[in-house]
């Protein structure tokens, strides 16, 4: 086994590198931009559909009115995230463009959004006819976004531009010199939709959708379900953050069914479509990557170490919330042996339950979209409409995912106590070092300007323990310091407002690239490693001087 975690650990450098792929973080964070949106509809949409479920029917007007709320919202979010996505992307490819050329990001915003209309709507009596402007229109929204970047980067670098004279006004300027690069955008996505149109006779977006159809059917099968969250836990398992390089290559899919089960379920049909967001959020992913809402539970019942016991009671109440971070660094999961098999099994067992459920059962599969971190057997019966079955598998994958677990938390608890035997031996020399900490930590500076933090993570889930930790320590010792959370990919606006920046585990392969937005700021930027990171969030004076260490360095 330790041959194997040796071999996945050698291919980390190559996952690294797809984390950081620029399409894949405009696509990320696109729809995180987005998201506001998606979660506001979905309140509506359930307070439509569920009341129904129980026998209770809105007036025609109130269910109008709900529906009318969800479908202009929801129903527009392909052209929503073309734009936010078009925008990330501009931002990601700024950073590397001279200092004297960026592109206008709020001009891409525009020419994005013109060029999806192009790809993904069909002319209906003169009017816009809307069925590819929701999530079926999303590998629509990518192309006419990525289409956009790619023009506006190759007119800024060559200076195809409309130059204005100096006492024209900067703004003014500005849109001059976006004609060409709007123009060339818009009019590319222009001849696709003629060629489209007068060669299959669809949208772009539809024809897309059409062609890619039986990809998506593989993927909706055992295997390819397997495959893709199995694929999330092994990335995680070697600590580059699973779901931020697998989600957007489904992004597009995973959305679309949801509104195609939902569609089904109000034409009283079967809501078929395993392959969704809820699939990963409550499933795949129940508490976490690697479906570890069991594993602290586990922990507090069945562990004898201390060190088990402590991570049980430390990491539950996160990990009910999908936030498991605290459980993988501070056991550790990540690149420990013992958890290899559990953790790459559990959400493959997981969906395979959940898609027998659905297949063979005839449970109605997620037609809402529930926010990520809704407690997952929540998440999954309203999800999935509130039936008797959702309720059953829900106490089914904690079972099941319980009896996977089990075994390898005992044998791992079982090389624990063995190690607090023997550690239990060296508490003298321990102590001693402390003391020696103490004195060194007596001869530090004190700080006579405020420190301000920001501690950046994946989904600012487990940098706000960091930042909450840092304000505790900053208050108990009088230290001039704030801290701050932050989503990595929306810091850059705002870095300059910081004195120090701390990259959590889940992003510690972007050091490089936040080193080099921050050195012209005089900032300085640092990486910690999982079981670090977790003990900090726990212990706040540590915190506070671990920031006190990072600016003496």
């Amino acid at each position: 086994m330790g041959g194997i975690i040796r071999q996945i650990e050698k291919a980390k450098p190559f996952f690294d590198k797809l984390a950081q792929n620029i399409y894949l973080g405009a696509i990320r964070d696109g729809f995180l931009t987005a998201m506001p949106a998606i979660l506001f509809s979905s309140v509506f949409i359930l307070a439509a559909a569920i009341p129904e479920i129980f026998g209770f029917a809105w007036p025609d007007e109130v269910s109008t009115w709900l529906w009318k709320v969800y479908g202009y919202t929801m129903g527009v979010v392909g052209l929503l995230v073309t734009a936010t996505t078009a925008r990330c992307l501009a931002e990601s490819m700024n950073r590397k463009m001279p200092q004297n050329k960026k592109i206008n990001p709020v001009s891409v915003m525009l020419a994005s959004i013109c060029g999806f209309l192009f790809l993904s709507v069909a002319q209906v009596d003169g009017n816009f006819s809307t069925a590819f402007m929701g999530t079926k229109g999303l590998i629509a929204s990518f192309i006419a976004a990525f289409i956009t970047c790619w023009v506006y980067r190759f007119c800024v670098k060559k200076d195809i531009t409309i130059r204005m004279p100096k006492e024209v006004p900067g703004t003014i300027s500005q849109m001059f010199r976006d004609i060409f690069p709007f123009s060339f955008a818009v009019l590319i996505c222009v001849i696709i939709d003629v060629i489209t149109t007068y060669t299959v006779g669809t949208t772009f977006a539809e024809a897309v959708i059409t062609l890619l159809q039986p990809l998506f059917s593989a993927a909706d099968g055992y295997l390819g379900i397997c495959i893709i969250w199995g694929a999330m836990a092994l990335f995680w398992f070697v600590g580059v953050h699973g779901p931020s390089i697998v989600e957007p290559a489904i992004a597009a899919i995973i959305y679309a069914n949801v509104e195609t089960n939902l569609q089904l379920f109000k034409a009283g049909e079967h809501a078929s479509n395993v392959l969704t967001v809820g699939l990963g959020n409550f499933v795949g992913t129940m508490g976490g990557t690697g479906a570890t809402l069991v594993v602290p539970f586990l922990f507090m019942l069945f562990a004898r170490s201390k060190q088990l016991k402590a991570v049980g009671k430390a990491s539950f109440v996160p990990v009910c919330f999908a936030v498991n971070e605290p459980l993988l660094f501070a056991t550790p999961i990540v690149l420990n042996p013992y958890f290899f098999v559990p953790f790459l099994l559990a959400p493959m067992v997981n969906v395979s339950i959940f898609k027998f459920f659905v297949d063979v059962l005839q449970m109605d599969s997620f037609m809402y979209v529930l926010p990520w971190a809704t407690p997952a057997p929540v998440g999954l019966i309203l999800g999935t409409g509130v039936s008797i079955l959702a309720i059953v598998l829900a106490v089914v994958l904690i079972v099941v995912d319980s009896i996977i677990y089990l075994p390898f938390i005992k044998a791992y608890d079982d090389s624990l106590l063995i190690e607090e035997a023997q550690t239990a031996k060296d508490l003298e020399s321990t102590d001693s070092s402390k003391s020696e900490n103490q004195e060194i930590k007596k001869t530090r500076k004190e700080l006579t300007d405020n420190v301000n933090v920001l501690v950046l993570c994946v989904g600012a889930g487990t940098s706000a323990m960091f930042a909450n930790a840092i304000e505790d320590g900053a208050a108990q010792t009088g230290t001039p310091m704030t801290a701050q959370a932050g989503a990595y990919g929306s810091h850059y606006d705002i870095l300059k407002n910081f004195d120090v920046v701390v990259l959590s585990p889940q992003v510690q392969s972007h050091l490089d690239e936040v080193q080099d937005a921050a050195k012209e700021f005089g900032i300085k930027v640092v990486a910690t490693k999982g079981v670090q990171y977790i003990a900090l969030t726990k212990d706040p004076k540590g915190a506070v001087d671990f920031i006190l260490d990072v600016l003496e360095k």
